[in-house]
C-alpha cells in the first residue's frame, strides 16, 4: 500500500519498490513505474497501484477419480504481474488518493481466476485416473497438467499475469478410504512383527537352555573348587596357628625384657629424683633462713627510723603550736572583752558542724527576746 501524506491541499505519494504506480492527471499519464515518489492534487489525479512481486496462492479443492472416490488436492501457485499497464487496464487496481487503499479487491479476483483455472485442469486429469494411480503418481501428473494448462490459458497473458511455479503438496482420499487402504499394509507389517516375535522367542528358549547347561557346569566346577578351598583353608589355619604361637612366644619374651629394663630405669630415676629433692629442700631452707634474717634486720632498722621521725615530728609540731599560741596571746592581750567574745563566736562558728535546719521553740524565743530587750534598755 502506498504511503500518502497531506500538505496544504497537495498530496504526496511514496510507493514501494515492489509496487508499480500509474498516475493519470486529467486523463494524461503523468507518472508510471515502481518505487515512485511525487506530489499530486487529489481532484485531478487517478492513481493505480499494481504489485509486481512474486505472490503465493494456496488452494484446496476436491476432485473425483474414475472409480468415484473423492480426493482432496492441496496446491500452491506462484505468480507475478509481468505487465502492470495491461493488468491495470483489465482489473481495477485504483487506489484512494487520500488513504492509498485499493478501492476494490483486485488480488481476490486474480486468486479466483487462478484457482478456478487450476481446478479445472486438475479435475480433468483426476476424472480419468483411478484412486490407486492418483495416490501413487497423481501428484506429478496433476502438477504437470495444471502447469501446462495455466501456461496455455490465453486470459492470463491478456491480463498481464505470468505463472512462476506450480506445486502440488498432497492428494488425500477421504479418512475412511485412507484407513481402508492402510489396512493391508498394516496387516502385513503386523504379520512380520508376529513372525519376528516367534523367532525371537525360539532364540530366547535356545539361549535359556544353553544358559542352564552352562550354569550346571559352573555349579559342578564351583563345588570342586570349594572342596579344594576347604582343604587349603585347613592347611592355612594350621600354619597360621603355628605362626601365631611362635609370634606370641617371641612377643612375651620381648615384653618381659622390656618390663625388666623399664623397672630398672624407673628405680634409677626415682633415686635421682629423691637426691635432687633433698638437695633442693636444703637449698630452699638455707635461702629462707637468710631471707628471714635480712627481713628482721630491715624491719628493726625501719622501726627505729620511724620512731626517731615521729619523735622529731611531734617535737616540731609542739614547738610550732606553742609559738602560734604565744603569738595569738600577744596579739589579743590588749583587745577588749567584747572583741574577744566576737572572735570566740567566729571561731566557734567556723568549727561547728553543718546545720541544715534549726527548730526554735516558743520558750527559747521568748527568753531570747526578753534578753535582747533588756540589753537595749541598758
Amino acid at each position: 500500500m502506498a504511503d500518502i501524506t497531506r500538505r496544504l491541499g497537495w498530496r504526496h505519494l511514496r510507493g514501494a519498490p515492489t509496487a508499480h504506480v500509474r498516475h493519470h492527471r486529467s486523463g494524461t499519464l503523468a507518472h508510471d513505474g515502481p518505487g515512485l515518489s511525487f506530489w499530486f492534487r487529489s481532484l485531478s489525479a487517478a492513481l493505480s497501484e499494481v504489485p509486481v512481486d512474486d505472490r503465493e496462492l494456496a488452494m484446496t479443492f476436491h476432485a473425483r477419480t474414475v472409480d468415484f472416490q473423492d480426493v482432496a488436492v492441496q496446491a500452491t501457485v506462484t505468480y507475478r504481474i509481468s505487465d502492470p499497464a495491461v493488468a491495470a487496464a483489465r482489473l481495477d487496481f485504483s487506489i484512494d488518493p487520500d488513504t492509498g487503499v485499493w478501492r476494490s479487491a483486485p488480488l481476490e479476483q486474480l486468486g479466483t481466476l487462478l484457482t478456478e483455472t487450476a481446478q479445472q485442469h486438475a479435475l480433468d486429469v483426476l476424472a480419468r485416473t483411478s484412486l490407486a494411480s492418483a495416490l501413487v503418481d497423481g501428484v506429478k501428473s496433476v502438477r504437470e497438467r495444471v502447469a501446462a494448462g495455466l501456461a496455455a490459458e490465453p486470459r492470463l497473458p491478456a491480463t498481464g499475469i505470468e505463472i512462476v511455479a506450480v506445486r502440488v503438496v498432497a492428494l488425500r482420499p477421504e479418512p475412511e478410504v485412507e484407513r481402508a487402504l492402510r489396512t493391508p499394509a498394516r496387516e502385513q507389517i503386523q504379520q512380520e512383527a508376529d513372525r519376528a516375535t516367534y523367532e525371537r522367542r525360539a532364540v530366547a528358549v535356545e539361549r535359556e537352555r544353553t544358559i542352564a547347561e552352562n550354569e550346571l557346569a559352573s555349579k559342578i566346577e564351583l563345588a570342586r573348587r570349594e572342596e579344594q578351598l576347604v582343604e587349603q583353608r585347613g592347611t592355612n589355619t594350621r600354619r597360621e596357628a603355628e605362626e601365631n604361637a611362635a609370634a606370641d612366644k617371641v612377643r612375651a619374651e620381648a615384653e618381659a625384657t622390656r618390663s625388666v629394663r623399664l623397672a630398672e630405669a624407673e628405680a634409677a630415676r626415682a633415686v635421682k629424683l629423691a637426691e635432687a629433692g633433698a638437695a633442693k629442700q636444703v637449698r630452699l631452707a638455707d635461702a629462707e633462713a637468710q631471707r628471714t634474717e635480712r627481713l628482721s634486720q630491715a624491719e628493726a632498722a625501719r622501726t627505729v627510723q620511724l620512731a626517731h621521725a615521729e619523735a622529731q615530728a611531734a617535737r616540731e609540731v609542739g614547738e610550732a603550736r606553742a609559738q602560734a599560741q604565744a603569738a595569738w596571746l600577744r596579739v589579743h592581750a590588749d583587745v577588749d572583752v567584747a572583741t574577744l567574745h566576737a572572735l570566740t563566736r567566729t571561731r566557734l562558728a567556723e568549727n561547728l558542724p553543718r546545720i541544715d535546719s534549726v527548730t526554735i521553740s516558743p520558750d527559747v524565743l521568748t527568753g531570747l527576746l526578753s534578753r535582747l530587750g533588756g540589753e537595749e534598755r541598758e
